[in-house]
């Protein structure tokens, strides 16, 4: 018999997401916007379920549903519509799904969040964790102790880390990552949690505390460092236009632990995590933004560019010869530009 664990193990929080596009200018307080497209969207948690499912792999995600019309929205989308195992997962009585307003904005967006602390913490539901391939995990400064039980069996542990409000950035935060396999933080994120000046500075002071470091540079591209092969690995961004950049980072994490699960090579595993981020942009919303292989093989089939061509080559003996169906994205209210409001409000 094969390998019957799952393929990646998600916990966190989930929001309904209603994602505003094609703003002209920041909104202002005392004024009226009228923006040339929207879409909804699972978000939070399901953003990694959903790029992860849409690679194939089997995806088990253990997060708290509200008992509304956004909870049970969400759990349709992600059991019925994308294969997402919810076993572990609970409905809330009572409990409002968190709903999150992204404004997207140039190559950024501003999030307004309504939302309550789930009645179930993480440790609740992961209890003793399933053992599982692999983990994608954000850590917080609150260590979760279904972590260390989740790494003891076996599963490796791919982490990534938040924006620190308090602004503290404590070194303690690091010391998680005895636990894991691989980290993925962003460039500002690692310079602050290494006290360092520079992306490459920041990675060097990682590949001291983890196997695979991995720092998200944006615009700029990625770098990683594996010390499981002594590969090192620097690649550059997709020149693309970007329509709402949500979840841009789970998927790039989702796409990275597909191509390690299958031994790629360290820059092959990078440039498909950046292809992927990349082609998530172009779409609303972070989990139905996920192009899947059914996105990446359209992609390299349309693609002209010789470079990218060359780049991109390893494509070609990776993409499943069945890359399945096309995928669902939001729904979305196409643009009307005519639109405009009659009266002020």
């Amino acid at each position: 018999m094969g390998d019957e664990r799952p393929d990646v193990l998600l916990t966190g929080l989930l929001f309904y997401d209603l994602v505003l596009t094609g703003l002209g200018k920041p909104p202002t307080p005392g004024e009226e916007i009228w923006t040339g497209g929207m879409g909804v969207s699972p978000g939070g948690i399901a953003n990694l379920a959903v790029a992860a499912s849409r690679f194939g792999l089997r995806t088990s995600l253990a997060t708290v549903f509200g008992d509304d019309h956004y909870g049970a929205h969400c759990r349709g989308v992600l059991a019925d519509q994308e294969g997402v195992d919810l076993s572990l997962s609970r409905t809330a009585d009572g409990w409002h799904t968190p709903v999150t307003v992204s404004l997207a904005y140039g190559h950024d967006r501003a999030l307004v969040t309504h939302g309550q602390d789930p009645p179930y913490s993480q440790d609740a539901l992961m209890g003793d964790p399933p053992e599982a391939r692999t983990a994608l995990v954000h850590i917080e400064a609150e260590p979760h102790a279904w972590l260390a039980k989740a790494a003891a069996n076996g599963t490796r542990i791919y982490a990534d880390v938040g924006w620190d409000p308090t602004q503290q950035w404590s070194r303690d935060l690091l010391g998680q990552l005895s636990l894991c396999h691989a980290f993925l933080p962003n460039e500002a994120e690692a310079m602050a949690y290494t006290r360092t000046d520079s992306a490459m500075a920041a990675l060097g002071t990682l590949t001291d505390l983890v196997p695979v470091a991995v720092v998200t540079r944006g615009g700029d591209g990625a770098i990683a460092v594996d010390q499981t092969t002594g590969e090192y690995a620097e690649v550059p961004a997709l020149d693309i236009d970007v329509l709402d950049p949500t979840g841009a980072g789970d998927v790039f994490g989702a796409s990275f632990v597909a191509a390690s699960l299958g031994g790629w090579p360290l820059e092959e595993r990078l440039r498909f995590a950046v292809l992927a981020a990349g082609l998530s942009v172009q779409r609303h919303g972070g989990a139905l933004a996920a192009p899947g292989w059914y996105g990446v093989h359209r992609w390299w089939h349309s693609l002209e560019d010789p470079e990218l061509r060359r780049a991109y080559g390893f494509l070609a003996d990776r993409i499943p010869a069945d890359p399945g169906p096309p995928v669902q994205h939001a729904p979305v209210t196409p643009p009307d530009a005519t639109r405009r409001p009659s009266t002020p409000r």
